[in-house]
């Protein structure tokens, strides 16, 4: 045994008894009753201080196996936080479902190198565990492995449980082709055996990778490995590869660091991080019917299910399938849970999911421990999401059950399915009738996605009458695109605070271009009375109209709909950190650049206008409120 490790190992026994009482320990505010088995309960599994000889941990990954034992894998990182140092591959183990664990283990030695990415599949046949794993040559500082990077896929396996481990063997000559050779990672999220139908038995698990040319990077691959021997012999089975473009270098999708659930009908749900590709969505999926061997299409981006830029995983329990990842569609913060009750057809958006946690936050993994209770091991911390991994347990009471329909409110726009009333949002007086108000607290309106929705790189026109007193906050009318100082986006909002009432566009040109501008009208205008409100863009202006006066700015080159979660919300930012105590009537948006006259008709109008255009994007009359049913 290496002597670093023999000396860890010693630091680590010392450390043991401190663990353990830790393992069991929960903050007063997810304390439970005693008289019943708690709901959520969590604690701190590997963090640097706690387990020494480590300066940071990353990249959960956790399985069950057939005796019952959770096993916690993680990428324990020697020198610093960086992703391509010296990098061990850990281990922690529970025989009691994740209340107690036991002291950490080395599995695969870096020893100068990065030994990462873990992947366990547990064969429930033989009781091998089977742990894939990817290298590359380790650097001495924080960076990043040069492009072309020299990664490799391993395999190794435990036969005891996971307490000791068999010594890793190169898998390059059987899942490692010649044109994937610039990066190359294995998960890093549980692997899947198959339970149903002809291919039942059969090990899969998830790899992304990129080719090169020898001089840039062409293409990106996603892609499932199956093994049908238990682990004795590896392929590749389904495919999706992306080209990138030459001229500009951006992509359609690069969807990597997919999680694999098998659904009750057989069916693979693959989900994937989508990692700046053109199309909206920072997560993209797929299916597979024939257990692994093919996809039944590319891999499609989901605009409207908001996170980062960053890994998630999957996990069925029941009728629903849950999805472990960070909620905030801006930065790494929010662990929520949410839930599919359609084989991931579509997801619970975030005011329906369950929060695990506010702190910075980031990759994760899920367990089934029994029928009614799941692990959670996540990245997360109260100042970086990578100060510590954390091991929730939580049940399915706890996650509540379905939700019955939301309130509805009318969009009038050719085509276009009612939006979604939230928080409790109700009618008042408006300027043409009734409008709706809004507490400031969670009240909102927000539209389903459609492809009208993004405006791209063409001109268009928002426009909208609002009413508040609050002066105070951040105060949203209209919210259409991302959010944060990278991602595509169009805002109209009050700032009482800065005596003002402004609009903005984040837009983005390629894959690296990104430009804002905003134009803002002096006055909070925070005077309980009806003002209109228009945001234009045309003539390469942007020209903000309040109570159809103008103020213009030079426009900004480049697409307000790119390559980010895409979301329309009345009364709300986007990442529901701020919400209007007000109300607004009649909002509108046209895919077009409407003259002076339109828009100070418009300021004016004294009654609705009877029908819409076919520019119409979006007419929300915010009149009436439809309660579910």
């Amino acid at each position: 045994m290496p002597s670093r490790v023999r000396a860890r190992l010693r630091a680590v026994l010392v450390a043991a008894v401190a663990t353990m009482a830790t393992a069991a320990a929960l903050s007063p505010a997810q304390s439970q009753p005693t008289d019943r088995a708690p709901l959520f309960e969590q604690q701190v599994l590997f963090r640097a201080g706690q387990d020494p000889g480590y300066a940071c941990f990353r990249i959960p990954a956790i399985v069950k196996t057939t005796d019952g034992t959770l096993l916690a894998f993680a990428e324990g990182r020697v020198l610093n936080c960086g992703d391509a140092a010296d990098i061990d591959i850990v281990l922690k183990r529970s025989t009691d479902g994740g209340r107690t664990w036991g002291p950490l283990q080395v599995v695969n030695e870096g020893d100068g190198d990065t030994h990462g990415n873990p992947a366990p599949i547990v064969d429930r046949k033989t009781g091998r565990i089977l742990l894939a794993e990817t290298y590359n040559t380790g650097r001495t500082d924080s960076g990043n492995c040069s492009v072309p990077c020299d990664r490799t896929p391993h395999l190794q396996y435990s036969d005891d449980d996971g307490l000791t481990w068999s010594e890793p063997r190169d898998l390059s000559d059987q899942i490692l082709p010649a044109h994937w050779n610039s990066w190359y990672a294995t998960g890093p999220v549980h692997g899947i055996q198959l339970t149903r139908g002809k291919h039942a038995g059969r090990l899969v698990f998830g790899v992304n990778t990129e080719t090169w040319d020898g001089s840039r990077v062409t293409a990106n691959h996603a892609a499932l490995i199956v093994s049908d021997d238990g682990g004795d012999t590896w392929r590749i089975g389904a495919t999706d590869s992306w080209p990138i473009a030459a001229t500009d270098g951006t992509f359609r999708q690069k969807p990597s660091e997919v999680t694999l659930t098998e659904r009750s009908d057989g069916t693979i749900l693959i989900s994937g991080r989508e990692q700046d590709g053109t199309d909206l969505g920072h997560r993209a999926q797929t299916y597979s019917r024939d257990g692994g061997d093919s996809f039944t299409g590319p891999f499609r981006a989901l605009p409207d299910l908001y996170t980062p830029q960053v890994q998630g995983a999957t996990l069925r329990m029941g009728n629903r399938v849950l999805l472990s990842a960070p909620a905030d569609p801006d930065r790494r913060r929010t662990m929520m849970i949410r839930s599919s009750w359609n084989g991931g057809g579509t997801w619970d958006s975030v005011d329906r999911g369950k929060v695990v946690t506010t702190d910075w936050s980031g990759y994760s993994d899920l367990v089934g421990i029994d029928a009614g209770t799941v692990g959670l091991m996540y990245e997360g911390g109260a100042v970086d999401a990578r100060d510590e991994i954390r091991f929730a347990r939580f049940t399915e009471d706890w996650l509540a059950p379905r939700r019955g329909p939301d309130p509805t409110t009318p969009d009038l726009a050719p085509g276009a399915p009612r939006a979604t009333v939230l928080g409790g949002a109700d009618t008042t007086d408006g300027v043409f009738g009734d409008a709706l108000e809004f507490d400031g607290t969670d009240d909102a309106v927000r539209l389903p996605y459609r492809s009208r929705l993004p405006l791209g790189t063409g001109d268009f026109t928002a426009s909208l009458f609002f009413r508040y007193s609050a002066a105070t906050g951040e105060q949203p009318f209209l919210w259409m695109g991302g959010i944060g100082t990278t991602q595509p986006q169009i805002w109209l909002r009050g700032e009482p605070d800065n005596d003002r009432v402004r609009a903005l566009i984040t837009a983005r040109e390629g894959f690296r271009t990104v430009r804002t501008a905003s134009v803002w009208a002096t006055g909070a205008h925070n005077d309980g009375e009806w003002h209109h409100l228009a945001l234009r863009r045309g003539g390469g202006q942007l020209t903000l109209f309040l109570d159809g006066t103008a103020i213009s700015t030079a426009d900004v080159a480049g697409s307000v709909s790119r390559n980010s979660p895409f979301g329309v919300h009345i009364g709300q930012r986007m990442d529901s950190r701020a919400f209007l105590t007000g109300a607004i009537d009649d909002v509108r948006v046209w895919n077009r650049a409407l003259g002076d006259a339109e828009v100070g008709a418009a300021a004016r109008a004294t009654t609705r206008t009877a029908t819409a255009t076919r520019d119409t994007v979006l007419w929300l009359p915010m009149d009436q409120v439809r309660r579910g049913h």
